[in-house]
Order: structure tokens, then C-alpha cells, then sequence
């Protein structure tokens, strides 16, 4: 029996909506539910591969007959934020390019369109399946009409199965819903009357108006007294969930057959909507023509092959190049192979595990790697650097990585991968990494694999390498963003190298000791808990956790709780100042915390070899353009809490007579609030070089700077840095302890004190809005086109970034330019001292004590003088024996 798939597109609009997190295209609209909505459609048709399918939608005005009936209908139903209307109207987009018949009927809502359909298929002798969560349309089912719910596993429900959710069949649906009602709906029903009441009366009476008809049978005089003064609301309700099956549908089986999709369309459409995985999914097996003819791949076996190629690319001054290695541990990987090239016809792969030695190998490939004239391109330059000094080769030039420069042109966007960025610009899918290893034994390395296959890949990535720098080279210039990827990216790739293979030492006896304190004090804070609550429990199990405070202890559950089982961390902390219970549940998460992140897994991140921790430091993952640090992450290692101090405490020095020195750059964000804004009092109290905490808190406080207290002084920093985050009264408030008022209040006497600061943030946000980025100072961009989203949420969150991300930013542009400048000074001045890391506004430094002096000088030199402002730039110089002291 043919069947027909009835779609309730608006129920999957709605559903992904607020099922997945906010999404946007290049244009800054929003487009998850848009996303949802499409991967839903493909699950249904993969799952059923329906002939006959059609997805319906609201048609304009579509409330207005049941309104004529009831003016409140929907009146209590939020209206459809702002920034959903559009995606409506490209899921019908999307329908219509995919092959998708669609049904959207003027006046009419989609069920009473989709009943309509489903009785039509029925007369027809056919089966109707309505792909929905909608309970309305329960009351249709029968032997030729089933639901398949959307959001359980498209499991198929019955009668038998609406009886079993319900306690009802699908005759008696209707008269369910009356009794229930429905808020959603604003369909009133009878008060005090639930689903299992109404379920319990059906079974008992049949209808609904044998239910009004008898009320005195009824257990219960107050329910007694609903039925009868409630009865023309309960039949008005009844009315309400009717279903009106007489609305004008195609009446031909040709309207809802499938079509094959317009895959050039869908390509164009998945395009403009950012959609990168479904553009790879749904790309044509056919190639796109190229215009240009491919380059060949040359595998060199000889020494008199290597050389020959060599001696071709001799006066190539720019190499694109790519490593094949054996890990992906930068100070272990070894050369597998090396691909080259020089231009667009010819690519070369030279092995070195092929017949010539990989010793005969370097030797013919040094020199040419270290000629200072040639410079080479890459795509993640930092780790192929690695891989050539391991294997003695240094001083290499990079003159472009595509990798930084996709991250420099999009920020915001996580895949900078090179097969990622390949499909983006060519439509090409690259060999993939595991396609390599197909028909060989699970755990084979790559060395053991056919020279061909492997060179084959790497020559590929060479190619793609070379055609996404011409491409990138163009679009740099063109948004003015090759100033910050020459001078300040591109140079800071060999500092990073450097800093990554100096690694920093850990004290592992030291941490050890940390460990045995912690353990002890985070099972004391445990009993603690249990003592006080009478109760056990395993305290990292959300539920459990969620039991004993809420069930067991009877502490009310938070508003902004969105799940029963809810416990993160902003709810605990709301709940802090009440329960003493809650703020050791706090303390409890961070010790335990401190022991799994850092005491139990640094001694592992420790290198065999040079005994040293190497953790990596990434230009192209926040958007800001500050650096991260992972594998592991050193940056977040708490600073302001005695135990996270005593863990710092473990990295000290690897040799006698060495030093740790600390260059901080002090209220680096703040400096550059008042150089962006020039404000008038910012400026002043810079170069007064008073704190300019407690000079804030005088201002506001309208005292003088001596008789400023400490909670005037932590008032005015809350504010110093909320300003910069976008913090509203609301925020200070609960930061504070304070009452709303309050807060409100002090934010508003800030900003009369620092008018240009307000005009600043206001400046800022237009000019993002304006220009559709917002800039930092060496002019790194980034893009804000979400400022123009119809969703409040998400544009609120863009003028919040539009304002921030210029500070941010600069202070992560000052850092770097500080880095390469010490970074030509210091191996003159002290070619021992080893630059170990970079922890946002800070560096540290890992110094022979005799050279400390000259150290510090250049050191702050170099920081004091990375740019220009109208407030000097300052810097914190400290030395300690070990992290923790410095």
C-alpha cells in the first residue's frame, strides 16, 4: 500500500529552534532552526525513503477563524522571536531545491491542513504517516492514519499506543483535550481537571457531554460544581481542538510525489548559509571542471631525482612544503617524507623511508631548508618547524601559513583545517587521514605504508597548500589585515616554536606533596557535607547531588535551574550566601578539581626526555586574538586560591643558580579603555600612576583617595572590569551582594564620572554596526555581523564583543609584539634565559640569577615600548625561586 508522509514542518522549526544553540551565517543571520529543521527532514527521508511526502506549514493569518470563535486563542503564547521568521521561509526554500512538495494554505494552521491530508489518504485508499509531536493530531489515528514522533526516535505510535500514553483511544482524543484544555493553545478546559481525570470519566461516560450531562455522578461536589458551572467552556474547548478537515488540498498523487533534489541549487543554498557539512554531504560525485590543468606529482626515488629537483626549485624564492611524520607529538615526530613545490604544474614528494637514507636525505635538504633568501610557505608552520629542528634544520624562513591567515580572515570560525578550508574553496574532498590506512592491519604506521600512497597525500596537501596562500594573499590585502599577519603573526610563529620546545619543569616531588594535602582535605570537606546533610551521596553525579539538596535537605531549587537535575555552577554559587551546605559543595568541586586537572594528570604531560612539561600555544582558536595554551593547559591554573598558588609552587627552575622572572603588564585593558576613549580622568589617573581602582572608588564615592576603603576600592574594581564585559546592575549586584538599585545607581554615578567612557561603548557598538567588524589597534578584524540579528539575545552578546573585543584584542596584539621584540633582544642580552610561557598579559621567564639584571631591562623595555598610547604602558617585574613566588 503506497503511503504518504506528512511533514509538521512549523513542529520542526519551533523544536530546533530552541533545541540547538545559536548559529549564524556569514551574513550574521541566525540559521539553527533552519539546520535542525533540514537534518530532521533527511532523517525522515532516509529512514522511510517516502515516494509520497509533502511538509505543511502555517498559512498567513492562519489563527484568524479559530480567533472569530475565541478572541483569546494563542493569546498566551509568546510570539515567534524576530530572527525565526526568516528561517521559516528558507526551510521552505530549502523544501522546494530539495524536492519537497509544500503545502501552506492561506487562513488554515498547519494541522488542520495536515488532518485534511491524512483523511484525503485515507479515502484513497491509502496510508497517511503525520510526522509530528502535536497531541492534536492523536485523535486522527486508526488503522490507515499513524504518527511517527519526530523526537523519539521516530517511533511509530497507534491506537494501541495513544491508549497506552493517555489512558484514551483516538476517538476519545478530543474530548481529552477539552477536559485537559491546552495552555499553549490558551484552550481553556475545566479547572482542576488533568489528563488522568479526564482518561478515568471517558472510560466511564464515553463523551464529554455525557460527562456534563451527568455531573452528579461524578465523585467529588467541588468537581461536581466545575462540570456545571464550567459546561459551555468545556463544549467551547471542544470546539477549540476541533480539527477542520475541509481545507482546499491538491487532490492529485503527482503534487506529492518526491523529485530528485537540484543539487546545484542545494550547493549554492548550503553555501550561503554556512552550511559546510551538508554542502559536503550532498556534493555531486562529479568533480567540478577545473580551469587550470592539475599538477603533476612526482615521487623522488634517486639521490640524482632529489637533486634534480632541488636545482628546479633553486630560484624559486617562496616553497610551499609539508611534513610526514611518525607523531603527532611535536618533540618525537620523525620525517616520514617531505613534500615541495614551487609552483602550479609540478609537486615532489621526497621519502625517507624509500632507498636513500634519511641521513643522505638531510644532507641534501639542509642547506636548502636554512638558505636565509628562500622563505617557505605551510598550513601550521609551528609544528613543521618542529619537526625540521628535530631533525637539526633550523633557522627556516616561513613567508606564509594558511592556517593563521584562514583564522586571521575568519576569526569566529573553528575549522581552519586544511582539508576543511580545500572544500570551502575548491569543493574538493582531500584523501582523507583514514582512507590511508584502509586494507592494512589496525595500528600500522605510517612509515610502513606504500611510498605512493603516502606521497600521493602529502603531495596533495602541498598542492592545496600553495592555492589557498594565492588565494589568502589576495584576500589579506584586500581587508587590510596584512599588516597584523606579517608583522605580528607570521613573525611570533618561530617565538611560539621556541617557547614550546623550552617546555617549563615541574617539581614532581613537590606536587606529590600537594596531592597527599589535598586528597586529605577534599575527602574532610566530603564528610563534612554528608555530616551536614545526614546523607551520602556521590557529589559528581548531577542527580544525585541534585537529590540530596533539593529532596533530602529541602533547599528550594533555583529559577534559573533549566533541568530537575541541574547542578552547575552559576546555580550553586546563587545559592551560596544561604547554605553553608552549598558553599563547601563549592570549595569540595574545586579541590576536586585541582587534584584530577592538575596534581593527578601534570606529572603525566611531563616529556621522558627533557624531563620538562611542553604545552602547546595556538594562534588560530580565540577570537580575540589571544593566545591558548593546551596539552596540557598551563594558563588556567587558579592564581588567586592558596592551593592553586602551592601547585604553581611545583614549577620551578630545572638547574642550581636559575631564576623565574614575571613580566606583567599592569592593568593592561584598562589602559586601553582610556587611550581608546580618552577620557579625561582615565587619562589623568595613568599618568598620575595612581591605582586606578581606588581612584575610581574616590570619584564615585565623591572622597578623597585616602579615605577610599577596601570595599569602596572592590566595588570600583567590579565596575573597572565589568564595564569591559558589558556588566549590567543586575550582574554588580549579585557580584557585590548588593540590591539592584544599588548597583544601578553606581554604574550610573561611574559613567558621569567617565563620560567618555560611555560615549566610547556607544561609539564602538555603531561603529561595529557601520563597518560589520570591530577593530584592534594593529588592526586585527573581527567580524560582528550578528549585531544586525533579530534576536535580542545574540545581538546583545555582539554589541558585548563590539566593545570588549578592541581591548581584548590589543592587549593580546601588545603581548605578541612584545614577544618577537624580546625575542630579537634576548639572545644577545642573555642567549641561556629561555622564554617558557605566556599566560595572557604575562610571561615568564626561566633565567640564569647573573644575567637577571640585563634580563629585566630588556625584558620591560620591550613590553613598555610594543606601541604607542596616550597613557604609558607599565610593567610588574618579579622573580622567585618559583612560579608561586613570582
Amino acid at each position: 500500500m503506497d503511503r504518504l508522509y506528512i511533514l509538521d514542518a512549523v513542529n520542526y522549526i519551533f523544536r530546533s529552534y530552541y533545541a540547538i544553540g545559536p548559529m549564524t551565517n556569514p551574513d550574521g543571520a541566525s540559521t539553527s532552526a533552519l539546520y535542525g529543521f533540514i537534518r530532521s527532514l533527511q532523517k525522515v527521508l532516509t529512514t522511510f525513503s517516502p515516494q509520497y511526502v509533502v511538509a505543511v506549514f502555517d498559512g498567513p493569518d492562519n489563527t484568524k477563524r479559530r480567533k472569530e470563535v475565541y478572541s483569546a486563542y494563542k493569546m498566551h503564547r509568546k510570539k515567534a522571536p524576530e530572527d525565526l521568521y526568516p528561517q521559516i521561509a528558507w526551510a521552505y526554500e530549502f523544501c522546494e531545491k530539495a524536492g519537497i512538495p509544500c503545502l501552506c494554505v492561506s487562513g488554515v494552521e498547519a494541522d488542520d491542513t495536515m488532518a485534511t491530508l491524512a483523511l484525503w489518504a485515507k479515502k484513497e485508499g491509502k496510508q497517511a504517516y503525520l510526522c509530528t509531536s502535536d497531541k492534536d493530531l492523536f485523535q486522527l489515528i486508526c488503522e490507515e492514519i499513524y504518527v511517527i514522533n519526530v523526537h523519539k526516535d521516530h517511533s511509530l505510535i497507534d491506537a494501541k499506543k495513544v491508549e497506552e500514553i493517555y489512558g484514551v483511544p483516538p476517538s476519545q482524543m478530543l474530548d481529552l483535550l477539552a477536559i485537559m484544555g491546552d495552555s499553549a493553545d490558551n484552550i481553556p478546559g475545566l479547572t482542576g481537571f488533568g489528563p488522568k481525570t479526564g482518561a478515568s470519566l471517558l472510560k466511564k461516560f464515553g463523551t464529554l457531554e455525557n460527562i456534563l450531562a451527568h455531573p452528579e455522578e461524578v465523585p467529588g461536589k467541588k468537581k461536581q460544581e466545575t462540570l456545571r458551572k464550567e459546561k459551555e467552556i468545556a463544549l467551547f474547548s471542544k470546539e477549540l481542538a476541533t480539527l477542520h478537515t475541509s481545507v482546499p488540498i491538491p487532490g492529485t498523487w503527482e503534487f506529492y510525489q518526491k523529485s530528485p533534489p537540484d543539487q546545484a541549487k542545494l550547493e549554492a543554498f548550503y553555501q550561503k548559509m554556512h552550511f559546510m557539512t551538508l554542502l559536503k554531504e550532498c556534493r555531486s560525485s562529479e568533480e567540478p571542471a577545473s580551469e587550470q590543468t592539475p599538477p603533476s606529482y612526482h615521487i623522488l626515488r634517486t639521490e640524482s631525482a632529489i637533486q634534480a629537483c632541488l636545482n628546479e626549485l633553486e630560484n624559486h624564492p617562496l616553497i610551499a612544503f609539508d611534513t610526514e611524520t611518525t607523531s603527532l607529538n611535536v618533540l618525537d615526530a620523525r620525517l616520514v617524507g617531505i613534500g615541495l613545490s614551487g609552483s602550479e604544474s609540478d609537486v615532489y614528494y621526497i621519502p625517507f623511508n624509500g632507498d636513500i637514507s634519511e641521513k643522505r636525505c638531510l644532507e641534501l635538504l639542509r642547506p636548502f631548508f636554512q638558505n636565509p633568501k628562500r622563505a617557505f610557505i605551510s598550513h601550521h608552520a609551528k609544528y613543521d618547524l618542529h619537526v625540521l629542528k628535530n631533525h637539526g634544520m633550523q633557522n627556516v624562513q616561513i613567508g606564509f601559513d594558511t592556517m593563521i591567515a584562514s583564522y586571521l580572515l575568519n576569526p569566529d570560525k573553528r575549522k581552519h583545517s586544511l582539508d576543511a578550508l580545500t572544500f570551502e574553496h575548491f569543493r574538493k574532498e582531500k584523501i582523507s587521514w583514514d582512507s590511508l590506512f584502509e586494507g592494512h592491519p589496525k595500528g600500522t604506521p605510517l612509515e610502513k605504508l606504500p611510498i605512493e600512497t603516502v606521497g600521493h597525500y602529502c603531495c596533495e596537501d602541498v598542492e592545496y597548500t600553495w592555492k589557498l596562500r594565492k588565494i589568502f594573499e589576495k584576500l589579506l590585502e584586500e581587508k587590510r589585515l596584512d599588516k597584523v599577519f606579517y608583522e605580528v603573526e607570521l613573525p611570533l610563529i618561530p617565538i611560539l616554536n621556541e617557547m614550546e620546545r623550552n617546555g617549563i619543569f615541574l617539581n614532581a616531588n613537590r606536587l606529590q606533596e600537594q596531592s597527599t594535602s589535598l586528597t586529605k582535605e577534599c575527602d574532610r570537606v566530603k564528610q563534612a557535607i554528608f555530616a551536614e546533610a545526614g546523607a551520602t551521596c556521590n557529589l559528581n553525579s548531577p542527580k544525585q547531588l541534585s537529590e540530596l539538596l533539593f529532596s533530602t535537605m529541602g533547599i528550594p531549587r533555583p529559577k534559573n535551574a533549566k533541568t530537575s537535575t541541574a547542578t552547575g555552577a552559576k546555580i550553586l554559587e546563587s545559592l551560596a550566601n544561604k547554605y553553608p551546605i552549598v558553599q563547601k559543595i563549592l570549595h569540595y568541586r574545586m579541590l576536586d578539581k585541582l587534584l584530577s586537572t592538575y596534581v593527578h594528570a601534570l606529572p603525566k604531560a611531563v616529556h621522558p626526555k627533557t624531563g620538562r612539561i611542553h604545552s602547546t600555544f595556538n594562534q588560530s582558536v580565540v577570537a580575540t586574538g589571544r593566545l591558548s595554551c593546551n596539552n596540557p593547559n598551563l594558563q588556567n591554573i587558579p592564581i588567586r586560591s592558596e592551593e592553586g598558588k602551592n601547585i604553581r609552587s611545583a614549577f620551578c627552575p630545572q638547574k642550581q643558580g636559575w631564576v623565574y622572572l614575571a613580566a606583567d603588564y599592569s592593568q593592561i585593558e584598562l589602559r586601553l579603555l582610556a587611550h581608546f576613549s580618552q577620557d579625561e580622568e582615565l587619562l589623568r589617573a595613568f599618568h598620575k600612576g595612581e591605582d586606578i581602582h581606588t581612584y575610581t572608588a574616590s570619584l564615585v564615592y565623591e572622597v578623597q583617595v585616602e579615605a577610599v576603603t577596601k570595599e569602596m576600592r572592590r566595588s570600583a574594581k567590579a565596575v573597572n572590569f565589568g564595564i569591559l564585559y558589558g556588566q549590567t546592575g543586575f550582574g554588580l549586584a549579585q557580584e557585590l551582594g548588593i540590591k539592584r538599585k544599588e548597583a544601578d545607581a553606581f554604574i550610573k554615578t561611574y559613567f558621569a564620572r567617565y563620560p567618555a567612557v560611555s560615549r566610547y561603548i556607544e561609539d564602538a557598538i555603531q561603529r561595529a554596526k557601520t563597518e560589520g567588524f570591530c577593530s584592534t589597534i594593529t588592526g586585527r578584524k573581527r567580524p560582528l555581523l550578528e549585531l544586525g540579528n533579530k534576536n535580542p539575545m545574540i545581538q546583545k552578546a555582539a554589541e558585548r564583543l563590539a566593545v570588549n573585543t578592541p581591548l581584548q584584542g590589543s592587549a593580546a596584539d601588545l603581548i605578541k609584539l612584545a614577544m618577537i621584540s624580546i625575542g630579537e633582544k634576548l639572545p644577545k642580552v642573555s642567549p641561556e634565559t629561555l622564554l617558557i610561557l605566556q599566560v595572557h598579559d604575562e610571561l615568564i621567564f626561566e633565567v640564569p640569577e647573573k644575567d637577571v639584571p640585563r634580563v629585566q631591562k630588556c625584558v620591560q623595555h620591550s613590553m613598555e615600548h610594543a606601541a604607542k598610547l596616550l597613557v604609558p604602558l607599565v610593567v610588574d617585574i618579579s622573580i622567585g625561586k618559583n612560579w608561586a613566588e613570582c
